[in-house]
């Protein structure tokens, strides 16, 4: 009778860790870690001991030192006695704007190109071409500065439109001026204020919030949430009787009345620009300096959305389309209803990488002088505190940040949206 043992267990031994694939790869990821971790900190210690020679220690106190410089365009209130921390926030505001503004133009516009040059209509279809070759050819840098040259150079003076031989008018029922100084808009003012709520005290991050404006959000955040439910109900009373009831006019009811009564309870206004002196007062100063940046950034990544949407377009099968047209639906319709939900899940992941290079683009607005977080912190600041790389890796942490914040939101959207396999 034969009996079957367990094979003896084999005794570890160094020599496995180079010779066993079980453990071969593990150890070159530790030793490659060991490395770059050794190689960081010989880096990081030169850079101390050759900074301490030149007198610089690694430090960030020079951000609670007075900035003593003025930022022309900004959100909240700021003169050159806040400190550079305090400019540094707000030029991180101004390039949250930048960015923001830009990431939607540049998704309305490009998603509008690249539709239309699917167009069946040849003259449409090249124009389409044209500009998509056009921009994206030529550097932003080039678009940039030109936006601002012909801001600058064929926009009139605010004397223009001063006195009675005036030569420009402003538009919109004069509520709106155009200058080569900027773009003045009317700026909404409340004579019932329920006032502010101010966060972060004196500090170099201090900013009010209005509580008009977190009203005014919450109720079209409730009217929004009754549409929801108003559409819900319309889906269930067709899915049980067959017919759908007309709902239009409570969904526009919801949408626009809470809001109206509200503002009306608010005593809403608009304030309007008004020429005193030599330049127009009041009202919303939008500087040259961030329209050309703005419209130069939408214009130029737009480009390149309007080829993703274009290859999102094509990856779906001519099935689709000829489905929806033998069921009755339009072009338009079938466009936006089967096509463009579809090729969603082919054009947002490399949408993720022009929303980065929008952001990371606007850097440039140095150029046009508008004082975003590179022209504040990574300008001015550097320059006169002589803290190089102190201001260079907080730039670095900045867009860091702001990057991962953008491709966390859009992943999140494309899970949302990607086809659920069966």
């Amino acid at each position: 009778m034969t009996t079957l043992t367990d094979p003896p267990k084999e005794q570890f031994r160094l020599s496995m860790l180079l010779y066993d694939t079980r453990y071969r790869s593990a150890t070159i990821q530790v030793i490659a870690m060991i490395g770059f971790m050794l190689l960081a900190a010989w880096l990081i210690n030169n850079t101390i001991i050759n900074l301490n020679t030149l007198g610089k220690e690694v430090g960030f106190g020079f951000l609670q030192e007075p900035a003593s410089y003025d930022i022309n365009q900004r959100l909240l209130e700021y003169d050159s006695r806040d400190l550079h921390l305090r400019a540094a926030f707000i030029g991180l505001l101004n390039t949250l704007v930048v960015a923001f503004l830009g990431c939607v133009t540049a998704t309305v516009v490009g998603v509008f190109v690249g539709v239309l040059r699917l167009s069946s209509n040849w003259l449409v279809a090249r124009i389409m071409t044209v500009y998509v070759e056009m921009f994206r050819n030529v550097p932003v840098l080039l678009w940039i500065v030109l936006a601002m040259a012909i801001l600058i150079e064929s926009l009139p003076s605010p004397k223009a439109f001063r006195g009675e031989n005036a030569t420009e008018t402003m538009d919109l029922w004069g509520s709106v001026a155009v200058t080569n100084r900027g773009v003045y808009i009317p700026e909404p003012l409340f004579s019932r204020s329920l006032g502010n709520i101010h966060l972060f005290g004196d500090s170099a991050l201090r900013f009010d919030v209005s509580l008009d404006l977190i009203a005014i959000l919450v109720v079209l955040g409730l009217s929004i949430w009754g549409m929801r439910k108003t559409v819900a109900w319309a889906n269930n009373v067709q899915e049980s009787t067959g017919d759908r009831p007309k709902t239009w006019h409570i969904l526009i009811g919801l949408l626009f009345g809470p809001t109206i009564i509200l503002l009306i309870a608010l005593g809403f206004h608009l304030g309007y620009p008004e020429l005193k002196g030599f330049n127009f007062k009041g009202g919303t100063h939008l500087r040259n300096s961030l329209i050309a940046l703005w419209l130069a950034l939408s214009l130029y990544t737009a480009a390149f959305i309007a080829e993703i949407v274009r290859a999102g377009i094509l990856a779906i099968s001519k099935g689709q389309t000829e489905a929806a047209s033998a069921l009755g639906l339009r072009s338009g319709r079938t466009m936006r209803l089967v096509i463009l939900p579809q090729a969603l899940r082919v054009i947002i992941p490399p949408m993720i990488s022009n929303y980065l290079n929008l952001t990371k683009n606007s850097s440039l607005a140095i150029a046009v002088g508008y004082m975003d977080i590179t022209g504040t912190l990574g300008g001015i600041t550097m320059n006169q505190t002589g803290r190089e790389l102190e201001c260079v890796l907080l730039l670095m942490l900045v867009y860091l940040m702001i990057s991962l914040s953008i491709s966390a939101v859009m992943n999140w959207y494309n899970e949302r949206v990607k086809l659920v396999e069966r």
